[in-house]
């Protein structure tokens, strides 16, 4: 028995369980730090484990770990918050918390032995981290053993530090120069976090705590070499960008290797409590991003501009001009491109109302503060009486114009739109202008008159920046138009321009401007824009889908920010349910309306039949005060005489029964005796 039991106690588990929170479970950085931890021994670092010995266990199966393996120490349970309250829970944790209150998650603070805030990811995490370390240093007195608190920092709260040796700026810093560190402006947050963490450890040993900066992260398909190595993989790009000269060096750690600096510090509880965990290379962004071409991507680098470091897509404006004669389609069309590219769809008549709009919104009288400036008061008097300048002259156009504005107006307010930065950042959509070559001429060209005399003869000079890329000449042949427009609903034609007489006089006047050598096609021609061409009318399409579908296909894919599968998949959810309830709903009118027509027949039905009833018995009343005087007649005078002839015909049974009644009845006749 006792050699047994000397046997049997190799194989006994020593288990010390350790529970470990760390905040925001569902993250990069904190889901890897908490599923490496979930998978480690308390203790474990803190043994030195030989060559031969991490051997024999590579070799060992699992069965056999699990049978005879000696554990020394128990696991660490790993529980924490969610950063959405719908994410699933991880399965290396043992609890997660979301949308719980201060008090509530203070108490599983105290249930914890180590409490990790990961503030390196979410800097709203800065504040919840801050008010955890206070609120458990007043709990300290109720503490049945030691707890550790390690708040996760960056190294940008060192990114403003000045240089140890001002003549050698290669001489690196260390966790003792942590007290002359200065944080990037961003970052002041985190530096204060940093700096309560710290003096809270000091006041008793029962709470120790820790600050880890970490380089930036990466690794474990995430953190930010992640979107390089995608790129790469993909080869969408002939060349992975390096944004600015590529010569900042990057203090970078992998995402495990960070989680076993944790778990050092869990382990060993080391005297230093501010520690800098990064890799020991040094490289710069040049040096990463060419490695990581060289070995996954095109094996080439492109130095862009640092301001676009967050223009992974190309964003570059798509301009378009749509035009063509009235009823082809335009603004329908220009609708759904707008919608596809996501471009600002501009009407003229949109255009005006703004501008007008604008001019009075300045020309009204303004409550003026006590403390303006006398400066700004000239300056505004002077933009008011340009801005009501500006509105006589218009009044006065539309005036002497039957209503209508005059070009030089209209082409001052459409650059204005044009060169606003919403249509030159994402673009925009030109409906239905300009109309004429002039228009054309006027709105597009160089303002510049000098240039503009030095280059006349080549090339018409015109403005880049408001210049569309792509324009789209629609048509169709009048008849095809007329037929469009007579099929239009009257509440859509009621009012506008469809109208008979004015869309008859706009269709002629269209074709009268086209005839001429001077269209503005030519234009577009001149300058090497060439339209592109679509019949309408050969399409036989009432939606114009084929004349869209055309369109994107000549102008290529949108240069905007799409949408992620989740907004995709949430989007075509969307689309399915609206187009359910839709077909719901007009299965439901339409059984609504069979129902009211039957109920319409059945009525008209019982009408007619309650009607032809009535007619019936109409004239059966006629009939019968009709037939009564003859049939007194016939009672009186005929059938006493007839009734006894037949009678005796009855009962003689002669061969000629008639020629017997009528001898009958005329030896017979009363009036004759």
């Amino acid at each position: 028995m006792a050699e047994e039991e000397e046997t049997a106690a190799p194989t006994e588990k020593v288990i010390r369980i350790q529970r470990v929170f760390i905040n925001l479970l569902d993250s990069y950085s904190s889901g890897n730090i908490g599923k490496f931890l979930s998978n480690c021994v308390v203790g474990a670092s803190l043994e030195e484990i030989t060559e031969e010995e991490e051997e024999e266990d590579e070799n060992k199966s699992t069965t056999l770990e699990a049978s005879s393996t000696k554990v020394k120490e128990g696991t660490f349970q790993i529980v924490g918050t969610l950063s959405k309250p719908a994410s699933p829970r991880p399965d290396f944790a043992v609890e997660t918390y979301s949308a719980i209150s201060r008090e509530d998650l203070l108490m599983r603070l105290l249930e914890c032995d180590v409490i990790i805030y990961n503030i390196t990811e979410s800097s709203q995490q800065v504040e919840e981290a801050i008010w955890a370390v206070s609120a458990l240093n007043e709990e300290v007195s109720h503490f049945e053993k030691r707890k550790v608190f390690i708040l996760l920092s960056t190294v940008m709260t060192w990114a403003r530090s000045k240089a140890l040796d001002p003549e050698d700026s290669e001489v690196p810093f260390t966790e003792e120069d942590y007290r002359r560190r200065k944080s990037h402006p961003n970052f002041l947050d985190h530096i204060n976090a940093e700096k309560m963490v710290l003096k809270f450890g000091r006041k008793t040993r029962k709470f120790a705590t820790y600050v880890v900066a970490a380089g930036l992260q990466y690794g474990a398909e995430g953190g930010m070499l992640h979107t390089f190595f995608k790129m790469a993989w993909l080869g969408e790009i002939p060349a992975l960008p390096v944004f600015g000269d590529g010569t900042n060096v990057i203090p970078t750690i992998h995402v495990l290797d960070l989680a076993g600096v944790i778990q050092n510090v869990i382990d060993h509880t080391p005297k230093p409590h501010y520690l800098v965990a990064v890799d020991e290379s040094v490289h710069t962004l040049e040096d990463i991003v060419k490695c990581i071409s060289k070995n996954t991507g095109p094996g080439k680098i492109q130095k862009i501009p640092r301001e676009n470091a967050y223009l992974t897509k190309d964003l570059t404006p798509v301009k378009i001009c749509i035009l063509g004669p009235p009823a082809v389609g335009k603004s329908s069309i220009a609708e759904e491109l707008a919608k596809y590219y996501k471009l600002h769809h501009i009407q003229l008549k949109d255009v005006i109302s703004e501008a007008i709009a604008k001019l009075e919104t300045i020309v009204a009288p303004k409550d003026i503060g006590e403390g303006e400036e006398e400066v700004e008061e000239e300056e505004e008097e002077e933009n008011v009486e340009d801005a009501q300048e500006l509105l006589d002259g218009i009044k006065e156009s539309m005036e002497q114009n039957a209503g209508q504005l005059d070009d030089q107006y209209i082409i001052r307010f459409m650059k204005e739109k044009l060169k606003s930065m919403p249509c030159r950042n994402q673009g925009y959509i030109l409906d239905g202008f300009p109309k004429t070559y002039d228009q054309a001429k006027d709105l597009f060209n160089q303002e510049d008159e000098e240039e503009e005399d030095e280059v006349r003869g080549r090339m018409f000079p015109f403005d880049k920046l408001i210049i569309p890329e792509f324009v789209c000449a629609l048509d169709a042949s009048d008849e095809f138009l007329k037929e469009r427009v007579i099929n239009l609903p009257e509440r859509i034609v009621a009012g506008t321009h469809y109208s008979q007489d004015r869309f008859l006089r706009a269709l002629s006047n269209y074709r009268d401007i086209n005839i001429e050598d001077e269209t503005v096609f030519n234009y577009f021609d001149e300058i090497e824009i060439h339209p592109i061409h679509i019949d309408v009318g050969k399409l036989e399409d009432a939606q114009n889908r084929l004349a869209i579908k055309q369109l994107i296909k000549e102008i290529g894919e949108p240069r905007n920010y799409g949408l992620t599968d989740e907004e995709k998949a949430e989007e075509e959810r969307k689309a399915a349910e609206e187009r359910l309830a839709r077909e719901a709903a007009e299965e439901a009118e339409r059984e609504y309306q069979e129902a009211v027509e039957m109920a319409e027949k059945i009525a008209r039905w019982e009408e007619w039949n309650k009607r032809l009833e009535e007619v019936k018995r109409e004239e059966r009343e006629l009939l019968e005060a009709q037939s009564i005087p003859l049939r007194n007649y016939l009672m009186t005078y005929v059938m006493p005489t007839l009734i006894q002839g037949l009678n005796e015909c009855c009962n003689v049974r002669p061969e000629d029964p008639v020629d017997f009644l009528a001898e009958y009845l005329f030896k017979n006749n009363p009036e004759a005796q």
